[in-house]
């Protein structure tokens, strides 16, 4: 099997699994209960979170366990926008974002009466910063900007855009990490970021694990109420197991990082390469994106059918977010790149892990090109 869909989710690493399970086995007790084996559950909770902050390198308090992306999201923009909406009710974030960020734009804006700027992206998917700071007005209190776009893998500046954030007193910085976390380095406390998401199965992680970053100086409102964990931002009881696999995978991925990153990168360029000299195939990723995420339209193919044929011979890729793929078939962020109906609808990614191989990629590029050949063919 050659799995090229990393961006989806990754392959949880085999020692991720392990502390899941030895946790799981050995530390079942809640960490809120009083008695000893409760204490124990929660001193190791408490020990993943100092892990996690010296990792990312902010303090253990601004660590929030969550159960992924989506939720991480939702809990900063909602949170945040609703606490402080008596400082303005002005959001602004871009056209290419996740759907869990997007969409919960739109839902402030229809149910809550919050105003939302959308900035446009270039056809390399990078907002303007001229645009960004236009877009800034006196009411305005939220900046929600993914640092690595999940189809077409563009990387925005957010260092720049964390300056022009601090200027101004009541304006927090959310971003979208999920993506970037293992693959482009960000630096939290270095770029004025004030909230940041990041998802566990995204890095050889589980399902249902994450961190919401929640800078000291941030206030939220909860989205659940009840038992007041995490301090009172996420009440429930502790995903203990599945939060100290995620510290084991984010330390895996710190590890491997600098030569998992160059590996990435030289795969890419093969792909480069050979893709833009294939007969019907059109690049739609920069070259300056991220390395684990290549962005291609086959115009006058429907994706689905170069996926199925792929998949017959166990290779697998997408076409876009995971999130979106089963709705409609134009991608809404090659849409907004300004990229023609014919582009946005034949999109496909393909997606790479520190462990794909190069004799993987060229095995891929094979049976794509004999694939693209075979369906015009019969078309003929």
């Amino acid at each position: 099997m050659i799995y090229l869909d990393n961006s989806a989710t990754t392959k949880p690493d085999p020692a991720v699994l392990q502390s899941f399970h030895q946790v799981a086995e050995s530390f079942f007790a809640n960490p809120s209960s009083i008695h000893q084996f409760g204490g124990k559950a929660e001193t190791l909770l408490q020990k993943s979170k100092e892990q996690a902050s010296t990792l990312l390198g902010v303090s253990a308090e601004e660590i929030i366990f969550t159960s992924g992306g989506t939720e991480g999201n939702n809990l900063a923009i909602k949170g945040f926008a609703t606490k402080h909406q008596n400082r303005g009710k002005h959001i602004i974030t871009t056209e290419i974002e996740h759907p869990s960020v997007y969409q919960v734009c739109q839902s402030l804006e229809e149910e809550d009466g919050f105003r939302v700027t959308y900035l446009p992206a270039d056809e390399n998917g990078r907002i303007s910063i001229e645009d960004l700071k236009n877009a800034i007005q006196e009411d305005t209190i939220l900046i929600s900007i993914m640092h690595v776009n999940n189809e077409i893998g563009s990387i925005q500046p957010v260092r720049e855009i964390g300056e022009i954030a601090k200027k101004y007193p009541k304006l927090a910085l959310h971003v979208d990490h999920v993506q970037g976390m293992g693959k482009v380095p960000l630096q939290l406390d270095e770029s004025g970021i004030d909230l940041c998401t990041i998802s566990g199965h995204k890095i050889h992680g589980l399902k249902g694990t994450g961190i919401l970053y929640v800078n000291q100086r941030t206030n939220l409102l909860p989205l659940f109420h009840g038992g007041n964990q995490e301090r009172s931002l996420r009440s429930g009881t502790e995903n203990l197991a599945g939060s100290v696999s995620l510290v084991k995978a984010m330390r895996l991925i710190r590890e491997r990082e600098a030569d998992g990153i160059e590996h990435m990168y030289k795969l890419r360029k093969i792909l480069a390469k050979r893709l833009g000299v294939m007969n019907g195939v059109i690049i739609n990723s920069a070259a300056e994106a991220a390395p684990h995420i290549m962005n291609i339209s086959v115009p006058g193919i429907k994706p689905e059918v170069i996926i199925h044929m792929l998949g017959e011979k166990d290779i697998f890729i997408s076409t876009k977010s995971a999130c979106s793929s089963r709705q409609s078939d134009e991608s809404k962020t090659l849409a907004a790149c300004g990229f023609d109906l014919e582009r946005s609808t034949s999109a496909l990614r393909i997606s790479m892990s520190f462990d794909t191989t190069e004799s993987e990629i060229e095995q891929f590029l094979q049976t794509l090109e004999e694939a693209i050949n075979k369906f015009k063919a019969v078309m003929r």
